[in-house]
């Protein structure tokens, strides 16, 4: 099964820690959860403005599931640990896993830390690729650009280019649930 993934993270360094990661199956489940315990301290201004004030699960309280009239929707909030056990109960219901993102360098490193609870790749089930695909890639080569050009392109403006009016994701950018939306819009397109 491919899942398509965004997470969100307090900075492009070494030491950045996980706010929220957001997941949807080619068959449309989901999994969005947010962390309880990311270091606060490395939030800017930038992550605060566009990254904190987009969060769904505001109100939530820390150590629960939302409660949702669709079960194929699973919202969890609380810390490493509880989401690191919500994820894996959730990825339990696929055989085979690839995850697909969009420069996915740091938001690969950071799902494999959650699903293993602080181990590394070769720590993960024997049905999750220890490879991320990286629509990024996809991108360049569709429009004969550089990898950093293709980076520069608007995600939102190459699926209003390719999708159907019904197939365009609404959202808020920099949400990880959208942007693992708006990744699965695109690989489905191109």
């Amino acid at each position: 099964m491919e899942l398509f993934f965004d997470t969100e993270f307090t900075g492009l360094h070494k030491n950045t820690t996980l706010i929220s990661v957001g997941i949807i199956s080619e068959d449309g489940r989901r999994f969005y959860a947010e962390l309880t315990d990311y270091d606060k301290n490395q939030c800017n201004d930038w992550i605060k403005e566009h990254v904190l004030s987009n969060l769904l699960l505001g109100g939530m309280e820390a150590g629960k599931r939302a409660i949702l009239d669709d079960p194929l929707i699973v919202m969890a909030k609380g810390d490493s640990k509880y989401v690191s056990q919500e994820l894996n109960t959730w990825l339990s219901q696929f055989d085979e896993i690839q995850f697909i993102s969009d420069v996915c360098h740091y938001d690969f490193v950071l799902l494999i830390d959650l699903i293993t609870n602080g181990g590394a790749a070769l720590d993960l089930p024997e049905d999750i690729s220890a490879v991320c695909h990286d629509i990024n890639t996809d991108i360049a080569l569709y429009y004969g650009l550089s990898e950093s050009e293709a980076f520069d392109k608007s995600r939102e403006d190459i699926m209003q280019y390719f999708c159907d009016e019904e197939d365009i994701v609404k959202g808020i950018k920099h949400n990880s649930m959208y942007d693992a939306e708006v990744i699965r819009a695109i690989w489905q397109a191109i």
